[in-house]
């Protein structure tokens, strides 16, 4: 007789442990308890029922448990909370929720895979009326789309902008109705720089999405929602996604040890304190191999990764534990995003020696239609090279780029390797020294003492102590917007009118996207000027940089005019 295996949890942790388990082993008992009504949904697509984009609400149930029996001979129990471990006789007590019946089961390995749940700022005033939802599954998701539609909502305010809460705004706005987003902290998507994440505040607020940062929700009222500075909001539903934590009372009523992050310990084959009981998902704390110390990731695919380790471990196989890095993405209407590993403030948090380069390649060549803008943010630790993280967003395929960086950083790569990498090419699909290579080699430069540049957070305060700045684009380009204090040196100029270019102070320079003015920034060094910069993202940066705090702030523009072209 085969092992006795029971499997706490479904979604990507528990049913992806469960038929790794039958496919090594098809004499094993595999029992899968699931609180929910479903035993394995696609999660992270729960938001895009809201929009339309997945039109019926059951395709999001990946599998069913008669599915599970047919295909896998697993045991899939639905609507079946496990209220206990019983780790002494090594045994779980079972409630069916539907019979209101408690049972015993047996095991030989015991897998657990509770998840998340949603954090509910359980002192606010209102939090617990019927047009406050959270999104963990899909009677959730059901619940909140019927209630819109029943209702007749039209404002919907969504707390935290993580993940969840922007792509829940996204496909309530896809659906028409208006949308806060109100988020605590000074921006949304915390993997991302502040930099970098000012060009996502922007797509939020040109689809009429009302952003609110540096702001928390203080009161959920009729019709409305207060937040901590006293703002009202309009807001007939709330979404709450603010976060979550991770499921570990079973684990502590167990006795099972818990991390330093507050979520289950493992250790790297995800065995819990109890060598009989594992434990993977949302609910564990995983090594972060950068920053050299526990941390929480959330997120689909580690899980299933986990899962996979649990299962061959069980028997016998063994396996490697590199730890986690944190890669991710999302779409935002028009645009793509994608972070991995560190970014600048967590760099920094960590004590690392680092620097940054921000660059704007396009994703293809220019000449070939759907060619566009790509902000690549790169990340390294000094004076290694190492490569620490990147950020990514445009319209085209930017987490081909970031899992490139995410390759490279989990083989100890550095900016010579990312530099020397043999990429694919086609006009079509990118360009021949693609933007992870010209970013290696811009952050060369900067290593090595050749180039020097500014960062598009510091333009600001340049302009306002009416700094040398040179516009190094065309007298056309100028006049259509330009910083204010900026001098209009063109590129195709600048060798005849070398004597309007100080020597006795710095000169920062700016085109478009970088390019023009790092050639004249090099051919100005070469000239045996010794105080010159770049200024990282340019005016294309500068502008989408400080448009969305313009704008909520009305404070004075350091530009005659935006262009985002």
């Amino acid at each position: 007789m085969g092992k006795r295996i029971l499997v706490v949890g479904g979604v990507a942790g528990g049913a992806s442990a469960a038929a790794r388990v039958r496919r090594i082993d098809e004499y094993a008992e595999i029992i899968m308890f699931e609180k929910g009504p479903q035993v394995s949904i696609s999660n992270c697509s729960l938001p895009y029922h809201l929009s339309g984009i997945v039109e019926n609400s059951k395709s999001l149930v990946l599998m069913n448990p008669d599915s599970f029996k047919k295909r896998y001979n697993i045991d899939a129990r639905v609507n079946t909370e496990v209220i206990k471990i019983n780790r002494k006789n090594k045994t779980i007590t079972v409630k069916d929720l539907v019979a209101n019946s408690i049972y015993e089961e047996a095991y030989d390995k015991l897998i657990l895979s509770p998840g998340a749940s949603p954090i509910l700022p359980n002192k606010v005033e209102g939090i617990n009326k019927p047009n406050v939802f959270t999104v963990r599954n899909v009677v959730d998701i059901e619940q909140l789309n019927n209630y819109l539609k029943e209702n007749s909502v039209e404002n919907v305010a969504v707390i935290g902008g993580g993940f969840i809460g922007i792509e829940v705004a996204e496909n309530l706005r896809l659906a028409k109705y208006n949308v806060s987003v109100v988020e605590f902290a000074n921006q949304i998507m915390t993997p991302f720089d502040y930099d970098m994440v000012q060009i996502l505040h922007k797509e939020l607020v040109d689809h009429d999405v009302n952003l609110v940062v540096n702001d928390g929700l203080a009161k959920i009222g009729d019709g409305f929602i207060e937040t901590m500075s006293g703002e009202k909001i309009a807001a007939n539903a709330v979404v709450l996604a603010i976060g979550v934590k991770p499921e570990t009372r079973l684990a502590e009523e167990a006795k099972l040890e818990i991390g330093e992050t507050g979520a289950i310990k493992v250790d790297s084959n995800y065995l819990t304190s109890d060598r009989d009981i594992y434990a993977i998902g949302d609910a564990i704390e995983v090594y972060h191999r950068l920053l050299h110390k526990p941390t929480r990731l959330a997120l689909a695919g580690p899980a299933q990764k986990q899962a996979r380790t649990v299962a061959d471990h069980i028997y016998g196989k063994t396996n490697r534990n590199l730890g986690v890095i944190g890669s991710s993405s999302i779409h935002l209407f028009n645009l793509n995003a994608a972070s991995t590993g560190l970014n600048t403030r967590t760099a920094e948090a960590a004590g690392f020696t680092y620097d940054s380069i921000y660059i704007m390649p396009t994703d293809k060549v220019g000449l070939m239609p759907n060619s566009n803008v790509m902000h690549f943010k790169l990340v390294y630790e000094t004076p290694t090279g190492k490569i620490l993280g990147a950020q990514a967003i445009g319209k085209g395929n930017v987490d081909k780029r970031i899992d490139v960086i995410a390759t490279i950083i989990m083989l100890n790569g550095t900016l010579e390797d990312l530099k020397d990498l043999e990429l694919t090419y086609s006009p079509m699909l990118g360009t021949a020294k693609d933007a992870v290579n010209h970013a290696a080699l811009v952050a060369l430069n900067q290593l090595h003492g050749q180039y020097r540049e500014v960062k598009v957070s510091q333009v600001r305060e340049l302009v306002e102590n009416d700094a040398c700045i040179i516009d190094a684009r065309e007298k056309n380009e100028y006049e259509a917007g330009h910083l204010k204090n900026a001098i209009n040196i063109p590129l195709s100029e600048f060798r005849n009118r070398l004597a309007e270019i100080p020597t006795d102070k710095p000169v920062y320079i700016h085109c478009r996207s970088g390019q023009r003015s790092y050639n004249m920034v090099m051919a100005l060094e070469n000239l045996g000027y010794t105080n010159v910069y770049n200024i990282s993202g340019s005016y294309l940066g500068i502008n989408l940089y400080e448009y969305f705090n313009d704008l909520v702030t009305g404070r004075e523009k350091i530009v005659t005019a935006y262009n985002f072209n």
